[in-house]
């Protein structure tokens, strides 16, 4: 954005040149008042952004200021806007007031940017998306290295969650496909390809040392390889990004778990294509409806359904981690009552995570700290369900256990919060009336000063008519003098001779005096609003230390999230009729009557799914599977696929039984797609991914792939799928579905001896056919393109066209050169219709003909006769 010379500005301007040169990438939300206001390139970029008008507010060297402007109590929703659109912003508010001013001090109050808000860096609920988390991550590659090591960390400021790894750059769009992040920081010259996500540049980099050295002060250890092996780029990475978030939020650093290293190899590589293609969390629309996660998901709180996508988007390789979930959510659905009891619970509990996130930013509100303590309640509400559980089943699950036992944390904090919060407090703190009455006696005084002081001065003035015995005494309030006592002259004597009385005034009738009891009194009233304020902002200040100072509040807020999940497999296990997987680290592989779980659940109110089973056990680990279009077969694919995603994060599987052995790489190639915006054809990106499961799969792997070679010529095609599905077999020897049109192929089951072919099933009923949706053993005997056509509405003229072409082709499939006959036109019409009369002549013909009882001269003739008919 092109900023013009700050000479000549005002004294306001001026400020917004100084702050604007601070953050010249981001638009500038400048305070002015009840308003954001927004000058010069900003100001037309928000309105144009934002469908906002774009107006003037005085001139900068001889030219209108072009301007625009959202009120401060709208501003979330038009940032909320701008954000999504890759926008950065940086918030300008006054950092002075009038009252801390030094006498004679003119211009301006002072201001400063509050707070950079970016895609990666948002806390409130109304930017953030409640059911997804929001990861801001860096990238630092390996030093002097020709195949470098990348460090890679990421972070959620809402939650608070913090995890790094190390990979090697052909994993890089895996990792950034899995962890989907909202903002990407990486070196200046380091290439981000094929990705859109909004990246920010790092010009310096922190050395090691130093890195280390404040991440080790940040979670206060002696040494930061005290909380795992990181290597120097994971560490990097890590700072990095602390570092940029304490920017960004103006110095501070939210509360943030201890860095988790996460392995790379014990999660399921499943790359970008493959992800797209199986729409696991977004559909192609970028939406959650017809997904895995929406087609799974019974969780109650945004806790849990985030928790629940992590596990869908990571799902595990290592057995342990699985069956410890599966042991979880077993345990929890052999009691149904208490399953719904448990969910009852889970009703109504806030996103402690997300509050406590606010509030170690400085932008908590009354609402999140009563978020924090109805959150406990809750907890220790669920513990008792647990426990319920636990005696009426008599037995116990250790991860169930472990859970129980962390609900029951932040006993301190519950109790602190219970005494001083109010039920429902106010939204915001300037509101006030936040802590409960009885809970602070100098809070309590205030109050009462400010809300009954005339109570309190009555109360006085019967005091002092007692104390002076003056019954006509009186406390009055005068503009000039405040809160006085005013006594007749006849009277004044009995208080000009007390020590604690101080004559201010008198008049012709009157003499008013006051005390020190009065004057403090009195200042205390015109104060008590404004003190009242500030003792319980500070009050609701120390409640947030104490919150924050409590570390297991967070592995609390964890522990319901977890419960959550558990629940949620529970409830899909007991109401879907799924089963419970058994996993292996071998490569077996046995689906039975296994259904797909997101065209199952929406067509579940009009008909039911056909199931089908799938044996890709070793000697017969790769399927041939040919049929028509929409017959089922890409249906079959994603099934299979997503069955090993639920099996690996795990949740039950839709079939009757599943026996997976540990898939390491999941690759689908279903659907065509082009890429036009790289500069990349339908058949380039069909072969693309071909080349990335060829260089990337091995023995355990999973393939299911569709139509390969069907973007270029027929012969180029079958050649290319023939040799992919040799590699596949022989080279790497991974359980592989193959869905193909090419009928050829089913030849190679002569020689790739763990190939096996099945079809879909096909009925055929007066000259139409009927998809079954079933795998049967054996091989397409058509492709049934033209039925489908017909299905989909194409012309009759043009499905018999196809037809008779079709005839054509098939006929001469065993000729030495296929020749496909041209378009016909009008005069192609009549010479077709004579070719037809002359068919029908010879076929009479030669009806008429016995060859045992002709002579050699009948023969001749018949034969001069037939030579006639052609050469008319």
């Amino acid at each position: 954005m092109t900023i013009p010379s700050s000479e000549g500005a005002t004294p306001v301007m001026a400020q917004w040149f100084a702050l604007k040169k601070e953050q010249p990438d981001a638009l500038l939300f400048f305070r002015m008042g009840d308003f954001f206001e927004l000058f010069f390139t900003d100001a037309e970029a928000a309105a144009n952004a934002l469908d906002i008008a774009l107006t003037a507010r005085g001139t900068h060297a001889e030219q209108p200021i072009p301007m625009c402007g959202v009120p401060v109590g709208t501003a979330s929703t038009y940032l909320s806007r701008l954000i999504k659109k890759g926008f950065k912003v940086a918030v300008a508010e006054q950092v002075e007031s009038p009252a801390n001013r030094p006498k004679g001090q003119k211009g301006p109050l002072a201001r400063a940017i509050v707070r950079l808000i970016t895609p990666g860096t948002l806390t409130e609920d109304e930017l953030l998306n409640a059911t997804q988390a929001n990861y801001i991550l860096s990238i630092i590659p390996q030093a002097k290295s020709k195949t470098p090591h990348l460090g890679i960390a990421w972070i959620d400021i809402s939650t608070g969650i913090f995890e790094t790894t190390s990979i090697v750059q052909p994993q890089l769009q895996d990792l950034l496909a899995r962890v989907n992040p909202s903002e990407i920081l990486a070196p200046k010259d380091f290439v981000l390809e094929k990705h859109e996500t909004i990246k920010t540049s790092l010009s310096h980099l922190h050395s090691f040392k130093t890195a280390q050295q404040e991440l080790a002060t940040l979670f206060n250890v002696n040494s930061f390889n005290a909380l795992g092996d990181f290597t120097q780029e994971e560490t990097i990475a890590s700072y990095e990004l602390v570092y940029y978030i304490q920017k960004t939020q103006s110095g501070r650093i939210p509360q943030l778990s201890r860095p988790q290293l996460q392995n790379y190899q014990s999660i399921l590589a499943i790359d970008p294509a493959t992800r797209s293609s199986l729409e696991i969390l977004q559909n192609k629309e970028g939406q959650q409806d017809f997904t895995l996660f929406s087609s799974v998901d019974h969780t109650i709180t945004a806790p849990g359904a985030r928790l629940l996508a992590h596990w869908l988007s990571s799902p595990s390789t290592k057995i342990e981690q699985i069956r410890a979930k599966q042991e979880g959510w077993i345990y929890l659905q052999q009691n149904t009552p208490l399953l719904l009891e448990l969910r009852n619970t889970l009703k109504g509990s806030p996103d402690l995570s997300r509050s406590l996130g606010r509030l170690s930013l400085g932008r908590g509100q009354p609402r999140d700290l009563s978020s924090i303590r109805n959150g406990l309640r809750i907890a220790r509400d669920l513990a008792i369900v647990l426990k319920k559980i636990e005696q009426e089943t008599g037995r116990s699950c250790r991860l169930i256990q472990t859970i129980h036992q962390r609900l029951l944390f932040g006993d301190t904090v519950l109790q602190k919060l219970t005494e001083s919060l109010e039920e429902n407090p106010p939204l915001k703190i300037e509101e006030g009336m936040m802590i409960k009455e009885g809970y602070d006696k100098e809070l309590d005084s205030y109050r009462r000063l400010r809300d009954h002081s005339h109570q309190i001065i009555i109360a006085l003035q019967k005091k002092y008519q007692e104390k002076y015995n003056i019954n006509t005494l009186k406390i009055k309030h005068s503009n000039q003098l405040g809160y006085i006592i005013e006594v007749t002259n006849s009277n004044s004597s009995k208080l000009r001779d007390h020590p604690d009385v101080i004559l201010r005034q008198g008049t012709a009738n009157l003499s008013r005096f006051t005390t020190v009891e009065l004057n403090e009194l009195s200042e205390k009233i015109l104060e008590a609003s404004m003190l009242a304020a500030e003792r319980e902002k500070s009050l609701f200040y120390t409640l947030i230390e104490h919150v924050l100072q409590d570390e297991q509040i967070p592995i609390l807020a964890n522990a319901m999230a977890i419960i959550d999940v558990l629940q949620s497999c529970a409830t899909l296990y007991a109401s879907h009729h799924w089963c419970v997987p058994t996993l292996t680290n071998d490569t077996n592989f046995k689906l039975k009557e296994c259904r797909h779980p997101v065209v199952e659940a929406a067509i579940r109110h009009q008909t039911t799914f056909t199931p089908n089973s799938c044996d890709l056990s070793d000697d017969k680990r790769v399927m041939l599977l040919t049929g028509p279009n929409m017959a089922g077969k890409s249906t079959f694919l994603r099934q299979v696929a997503l069955s090993v995603i639920l099996a690996q994060s795990g949740l039950p599987v839709p079939a009757a039984q599943a026996d997976i052995g540990i898939v390491d790489h999941l690759f689908s190639r279903v659907g065509a797609s082009d890429d036009l915006a790289h500069g990349r054809s339908t058949f380039m990106v069909e072969m693309t991914e071909a080349a990335s499961i060829l260089h990337q799969a091995g023995p355990k792997s999973l393939v299911v792939i569709d139509e390969i070679g069907r973007g270029t010529s027929t012969l180029d095609g079958l050649a290319i799928a023939w040799a992919m599905l040799e590699s596949l077999h022989n080279t790497i020897q991974c359980r592989t579905i193959f869905a193909t049109h090419f009928h050829e192929l089913v030849k190679s089951t002569q020689h790739l001896h763990c190939l096996k072919p099945f079809t879909m099933k096909v009925q055929e009923w007066k000259n139409k056919i009927i998809f079954q949706y079933e795998v049967i053993p054996g091989a397409a005997e058509h492709s049934w393109g033209i039925h489908v056509a017909e299905l989909a509405g194409v012309p009759q003229q043009t499905l018999k066209r196809a037809q008779y072409l079709l005839d054509m082709l098939e006929n001469q499939r065993n000729s030495e050169q296929i020749t496909l006959p041209l378009p016909h036109t009008e005069l192609e019409n009549t010479k077709q219709k004579a070719v037809s009369k002359e068919h029908e002549l010879l076929r009479n013909m030669l009806k008429k003909i016995d060859p045992n009882e002709l002579t050699p001269k009948q023969s001749l003739n018949i034969l001069y006769e037939l030579k006639k008919i052609i050469d008319k």
